[in-house]
């Protein structure tokens, strides 16, 4: 597929863009104040899922030279108009006149149809994650999407899938990549500075569970059947989606049908850190093992190198991810980093050494490849990975046995009944 001429679309004056209500772009005399963005080079952005995550990445994008926002599209009416709202006064502040550029909409497909968006920035509960990527890659969309990548293995590669055919770039949320205490720590251990890895350990959440809750009256305002979308459908609840601007993190995540639980919602920054130090982003582990008060204490997975990666913290380190070798440990969380022996610390890497990714800002870094069309520091396989070692934990709680994994064609090993479990069905019409 072509590149995108981003200059050339911001240019188009159609009546497809009339009929859509697209604002025109001001001429750079207006955008005088940023002389480094003329605003025909700029990246436009629209938002899908105006929640606490989302509003925190629109205010980062916001004062970004390099990007314009554009849209918005969230099923609450009072996030919806509240992210609208937020886009519009800061450009009217930041700049002569009054700005009426965002539009906002309550189905995300009116979003992505839009032909001058270059790109999406997705933060929406886990089960939408899979059709909304896929759908915006097909539409030509660069995107950001939130962790968890997935809610299923199989979704996991059907993005990666739909990504690498439209030829798009594709930043996933686990932002710790892109924090340098994580980078140093992998390093270290991929330069041999602690010697041979021998284990890991990871102090995550556990699995989510069926969702209990009781049935609440529903308000105006919330289109819950969009909220449920490809879920099950059950009646309105506020742990599922609090009604209006709210500054928590719901506990949708909690529950199945929505999410897997702290296993993917930290998991998907920790176990990506363990993956990252082992040198494992186009791979995972071959054998899970659930706790069974036995042999396995805790749930375990075993690499086919040998190394074994606990769920759980150690008692010296019961946060973050500790990574244990013949000769040290290397333990890193975040604005935390420590090295036994300290000596580790304090020896530069050489020339020669291997030096990871640099990345200081996760939002940057995409823009960046965004224009130089280079993969990201967390690009969508590196997602997949690291979201299906968290999935791999969790079909082991649920189903309380022991699993192989083949991680070359993501399956099972000689286990058809768990070759099952790597999708689900999703409530019509949606499928991906």
């Amino acid at each position: 597929m072509n590149k995108p001429n981003i200059n050339r679309r911001h240019f188009l004056k159609s009546a497809a863009f009339a009929s859509l209500g697209a604002p025109l772009l001001l001429p750079s005399s207006v955008w005088s104040a940023a002389p480094n963005a003329k605003p025909n080079s700029r990246i436009t952005l629209g938002f899908i899922g105006l929640g606490t995550q989302n509003r925190y990445h629109l205010r980062g994008f916001l004062p970004n030279q390099d990007v314009q926002v554009l849209a918005v599209a969230e099923v609450d009416k009072d996030r919806r108009e509240s992210a609208r709202q937020m886009a519009d006064e800061y450009y009217t502040q930041a700049k002569a006149g009054t700005y009426k550029g965002c539009a906002a909409f309550n189905d995300f497909r009116d979003l992505i149809s839009r032909p001058d968006i270059d790109a999406v920035v997705i933060a929406t509960p886990d089960h939408w994650h899979a059709i909304q990527v896929i759908q915006a890659a097909n539409a030509g969309k660069d995107i950001y999407i939130e962790k968890p990548l997935s809610l299923t293995i199989t979704e996991a590669r059907a993005m990666v899938n739909a990504v690498r055919a439209n030829d798009r770039v594709c930043q996933v949320g686990s932002m710790q990549r892109s924090s340098s205490e994580f980078r140093k720590a992998c390093e270290w251990v991929r330069n041999g500075r602690i010697g041979k890895i021998k284990e890991v350990w990871v102090n995550v959440g556990g699995p989510s569970k069926p969702c209990d809750l009781p049935t609440q009256p529903m308000q105006p305002g919330l289109d819950w059947d969009m909220w449920l979308g490809p879920a099950p459908y059950r009646g309105y609840h506020e742990i599922l989606s609090p009604r209006g601007v709210h500054k928590h993190f719901p506990d949708w995540r909690s529950y199945i049908e929505y999410s897997g639980g702290g296993m993917t919602d930290w998991g998907a920054h920790h176990f990506d850190i363990a993956q990252w130090g082992l040198g494992m982003d186009n791979s995972g582990p071959v054998e899970i093992h659930p706790p069974d008060g036995k042999e396995y204490q805790r749930l375990t997975y075993k690499y086919a190198n040998g190394i074994v990666m606990h769920h759980g913290g150690l008692k010296d380190y019961p946060f973050g991810v500790v990574f244990v070798g013949e000769n040290g440990k290397v333990c890193v969380d975040r604005g935390k980093l420590k090295a036994e022996p300290e000596s580790i610390e304090k020896t530069p890497l050489g020339p020669n050494d291997i030096h990871l990714y640099s990345s200081n800002s996760h939002h940057q870094d995409w823009i960046q490849c965004i224009r130089s069309r280079k993969q990201p520091i967390c690009d969508v396989e590196i997602g997949c990975r690291s979201v299906t070692v968290c999935h791999l934990g969790n079909l082991a709680f649920w189903h309380k046995r022991a699993l192989k994994w083949d991680p070359a064609n993501e399956k099972f090993v000689g286990d058809n009944e768990a070759n099952t479990w790597l999708d689900r069905a999703n409530r019509a019409p949606w499928k991906i």
